[in-house]
């Protein structure tokens, strides 16, 4: 009888812990496939910022293939070509870019970019707006007015008709000014000031 009792309570005491373990397993699975949960496919539109990183492949020519990250300023260097603009391009268009490049010293070359490699990309909002800081770019692309919205909107100090746009180019620090009243006031509808990745709305 005492066998039997016995018995019983080692099957139990084994069930159960085989129950534990296959929770805990199947938590360790699930924690696994968070971990290693790839980022979404980038779009055609994704537009490059300063991080990067880029492989750039030249068909049959190892030597000019490299891989690259685009440097703060926007650029990247490859072999024969120099410095090339990245920033603010698809990869298409850098694709593009590089090829003509290449042309004068390569006849019809084939250049394939890929991106392997994002870093969060922002624009900066500061000045007269309620909520002031930084708005990531989801999809690489915001239009002036539309981070104005996302910053909570104007304060009722701010000057709608000279807001500025810093913006890192090639030739050093752009200032581009923009007047909200006469975008709101625009019949034509023409897509307002679109931002770059990096970009500081300034709102006086």
């Amino acid at each position: 009888m005492r066998f039997a009792i016995a018995l019983r309570y080692a099957v139990a005491t084994l069930a159960a812990s085989l129950l534990i373990t296959g929770a805990a397993f199947a938590s360790e699975k699930k924690d696994d496939k968070k971990q290693t949960a790839q980022p979404p496919a980038l779009t055609d539109e994704y537009r490059l910022g300063p991080g990067d990183k880029l492989r750039i492949e030249v068909y049959k020519d190892p030597q000019l293939s490299q891989s690259v990250q685009v440097r703060p300023d926007g650029k990247i260097t490859l072999p024969l070509v120099g410095d090339v603009a990245a920033a603010g391009k698809t990869s298409v268009e850098l694709r593009d870019a590089i090829a003509g490049s290449l042309e004068e010293y390569i006849a019809k070359p084939v250049v394939t970019v890929i991106v392997t490699e994002t870093t969060p990309q922002v624009v900066y909002v500061a000045g007269e707006v309620n909520k002031p800081g930084a708005l990531p770019l989801a999809t690489g692309q915001m239009s002036i007015i539309q981070a104005i919205a996302m910053a909570g909107g104007f304060t009722d100090f701010a000057n709608k008709k000279d807001i500025r746009v810093l913006r890192k180019s090639a030739t050093g620090l752009q200032t581009l000014r923009f007047n909200y009243k006469e975008a709101i006031d625009d019949e034509s509808r023409r897509e307002p000031l679109p931002l770059l990745p990096g970009d500081t709305v300034i709102v006086k």
